[in-house]
């Protein structure tokens, strides 16, 4: 196969949050970090906890943080003057802190327990419908919990996945500045619509992204309509201290066509680790009577039960379970689920593979087989192509048009800000794929794709 290059957009350096954001010209702490973090900088953003619940004091916990020891003062030099801004413009951070895949690829992860969307479409009972709808939500955070980053996609770089449960899956990152990713996926009970548009704040030792964007579920047999609202996200400890990932707040589902609506809580991570993991809450009805209690921990299962006007559960009536977290590897190098293998391979594939695919980047794949060498320097010229590509376009006065998403007139309000929303636009999944997979298999150790 020859080595040819897709013809996408481009943009800068790539921008989808904190991790690419920093230098790599780091050096010397020293013996300060003997001190808690707090008291050492004199800053809340900074605090040391430990959310796995050791008894290990803070000193001994802000050693064990992705960055050397010796690298952590330099850094915390150089970024002080970013803490409360969006890092969406600072620059990039080396490749070992990444994980093999792109952020598109990432958005398909939330089509692992795609059968709770199914049953919610074959359920007649409208509560139940949001148990099972609201389930799907909560059951991507397992996996979004990891601390790896994914690779930021290059503006028009695409991710297409077939062969799970009857779905086809498509998503695009359709913008640069700022970036902005939108996806599609159905089978014969559901059709999946997300715009997203992230929006991060840096906070010294934590980053807060919030999810500026609009996540639409139809089922198909009624055609109602699900509209979610997740929690933002916390990245904690960056750099002092074991990373880990949390996402306090609100998780409202509401159905547009009945007025019903789930509100589920995702309690905050406390010292030694006390409420993380947990969710509680309610299904409404339209007049926003409590139907259904909703209790569990969303890196292990869901649980429901009826209960009376007033919140308590029926007498008679016991909790039942909904979800409960698959089988994992054990001891997997990216924290990686099955399913996140088998999107990350060429399994889940369409025959014919767009030449934008996520999967024939070749840092990612590099990084995927140990050289993390390759994957730098791949990542580097990949994103200087970028630029390149930026300034041609724009010396032409030509504007990037995504390929499979249009952009809409449509300007929704979300908690964090208004998002212009993008639609799938029915050409993806069979059109214009031109690679064979079987050959590019066999073919990509030695090439240039992407």
């Amino acid at each position: 196969m020859a080595s040819n290059e897709p013809k996408q957009g481009s943009g800068g350096s790539g921008g989808g949050g904190f991790f690419a954001s920093v230098v790599s010209s780091l050096s010397n702490l020293g013996s300060a970090m003997t001190k808690s973090v707090n008291g050492l900088m004199g800053y809340e953003g900074l605090e040391v906890i430990n959310p796995e619940g050791s008894t290990e004091d803070a000193a001994e916990e802000a050693k064990k943080g992705r960055w050397k020891q010796e690298d952590r003062d330099s850094y915390w030099k150089m970024m002080q003057k970013y803490i409360g801004s969006d890092v969406q413009s600072m620059v990039t951070l080396p490749v070992l802190i990444f994980e093999p895949m792109t952020m598109v690829q990432k958005v398909a992860e939330l089509m692992e327990y795609s059968y709770l969307l199914d049953l919610a479409d074959k359920c007649e009972d409208p509560y139940m419908r949001l148990v099972y709808s609201s389930s799907w939500a909560i059951s991507v955070y397992y996996a979004y919990q990891r601390t790896w980053k994914p690779f930021n996609p290059i503006l028009g770089e695409t991710y297409e996945m077939v062969n799970h449960n009857g779905v086809t899956f498509i998503c695009e990152q359709v913008s640069h500045h700022p970036p902005m990713s939108a996806a599609h996926a159905e089978n014969e009970h559901f059709s999946y619509d997300m715009t997203s548009k992230l929006k991060t704040k840096f906070l010294g030792n934590s980053i807060d992204i919030y999810p500026v964007g609009r996540t639409r579920v139809t089922l198909k047999r009624d055609g109602v309509v699900l509209e979610l609202v997740p929690p933002l996200t916390k990245v904690n400890n960056l750099i002092f201290g074991r990373t880990w990932v949390d996402s306090p707040g609100e998780m409202i589902m509401t159905n547009l066509t009945t007025g019903d609506k789930v509100v589920l809580y995702f309690q905050p991570c406390g010292w030694f680790g006390s409420g993380r993991y947990e969710v509680d809450g309610y299904v409404y009805n339209a007049a926003e009577e409590p139907k259904i209690l909703m209790t569990g921990k969303w890196n292990e299962s869901m649980k429901y039960q009826v209960c009376d006007p007033e919140g308590e559960p029926l007498p008679g009536t016991e909790l039942k379970e909904v979800w409960r977290l698959a089988d994992t590897p054990k001891n997997d190098k990216f924290q990686y689920t099955h399913f996140a293998h088998k999107i990350n391979s060429f399994d889940t594939a369409p025959k014919k593979l767009l030449t934008s695919d996520s999967r024939l980047r070749t840092d990612r794949y590099a990084l995927e087989n140990g050289d993390l060498s390759k994957a730098g320097s791949e990542k580097s010229r990949l994103e200087e192509r970028q630029r390149a590509e930026k300034r041609t376009r724009e010396a032409k006065g030509h504007q990037f048009t995504p390929r499979w998403f249009n952009l809409t007139s449509e300007v929704t309000p979300t908690p964090w800000g208004e998002l212009e929303v993008y639609q799938y636009n029915g050409k993806g999944f069979l059109v214009d794929h031109n690679s064979d997979i079987k050959t590019f298999a066999k073919e990509l150790k030695g090439i240039t794709v992407f």
